[in-house]
C-alpha cells in the first residue's frame, strides 16, 4: 500500500478526528494541508477530488475518502487494533452515538463555512457569532454527559478510547477556543484529559499543524 495522503486543516474538527485515527492505529501518511481561510477547497483542482469541497480527504489503497466518521470507520475495518468502535453491537451503537452526538449534533452548526455565513451574509456581530457557537456546544455537551457517564471508565466508554473519544478531544479543543464553561461535563474533562496523554492524540493536535505565520 502506499503511504496514504490527508488533505486536512489544521484546525478542522474533523480533521483533527482523523489525524488522531491515524496515529492510533500506526498508519504513517502524508499532510496536504488545504486552507480554509483561503478557500483552497472550493478550487477546481479540489472539488475535481473532492466534490464537496470538505476536509479531511484521504488518499489510501486508490481510494479517495471522504467524510471523518466513513474514513475512520474504513480505518477501523482495515486496521483492526486497536478497535475503535466495539464489537458487540449494542456497545458499538453506544460508542457511535456518542460520537455522532457530536459530528452530527454539534459540529455541523459551529463549523468555519457557518460562521462565516453567520457573520458576513446574515451581518452579525462577533459576540453574536461567538454566543451562538457556545450555546449549540453547550445544547451538545449537555446530553453527551449523560449518555457517557453510565458506561464511562477513564475514557467516554470504559477504559480504552473509542470514535466517541477521537470526537470529543476536537470538540472539547474548539469550546476552550471558544471559553466555554465546562464544569458541568464532569466526565467529558475526564475523558477528555487521558485521551489528551496518549501519543496518538497529542501528536494530532492542531499546534503541530498549524502554518508558521499563525504559530506564536
Amino acid at each position: 500500500m502506499n503511504r496514504p495522503v490527508l488533505h486536512d486543516y489544521f484546525r478542522s474538527s474533523a480533521s483533527y478526528r482523523v489525524r488522531i485515527a491515524l496515529n492510533l492505529k500506526g498508519v504513517e501518511y502524508d499532510s496536504h494541508p488545504v486552507s480554509l481561510i483561503d478557500g483552497a477547497q472550493r478550487s477546481d483542482a479540489y472539488r475535481a477530488l473532492n466534490p464537496q469541497g470538505f476536509v479531511p480527504m484521504l488518499e489510501i489503497d486508490g481510494h479517495r475518502l471522504t467524510q471523518s466518521l466513513s474514513i475512520i470507520v474504513y480505518l477501523d475495518q482495515l486496521f483492526p487494533e486497536p478497535r475503535l468502535i466495539p464489537a458487540d453491537p449494542a456497545d458499538g451503537a453506544h460508542v457511535r452515538a456518542m460520537a455522532m452526538s457530536i459530528a452530527c449534533d454539534v459540529h455541523p452548526l459551529n463549523n468555519l463555512r457557518v460562521l462565516k455565513y453567520l457573520k458576513g451574509t446574515l451581518g452579525h456581530d462577533q459576540p453574536t457569532v461567538d454566543e451562538w457557537y457556545r450555546h449549540w456546544i453547550c445544547e451538545g455537551l449537555g446530553p453527551l454527559e449523560a449518555m457517557a457517564a453510565p458506561r464511562a471508565g477513564a475514557f467516554l466508554f470504559g477504559d480504552e478510547p473509542t470514535l466517541a473519544d477521537v470526537c470529543l478531544v476536537p470538540q472539547l479543543y474548539n469550546a476552550r477556543r471558544f471559553d466555554v464553561p465546562l464544569d458541568l461535563y464532569p466526565t467529558l474533562v475526564r475523558a477528555d484529559a487521558a485521551a489528551r496523554a496518549l501519543p496518538a492524540f497529542t501528536a494530532a493536535h492542531p499546534d503541530h499543524f498549524a502554518p508558521r505565520e499563525t504559530q506564536p
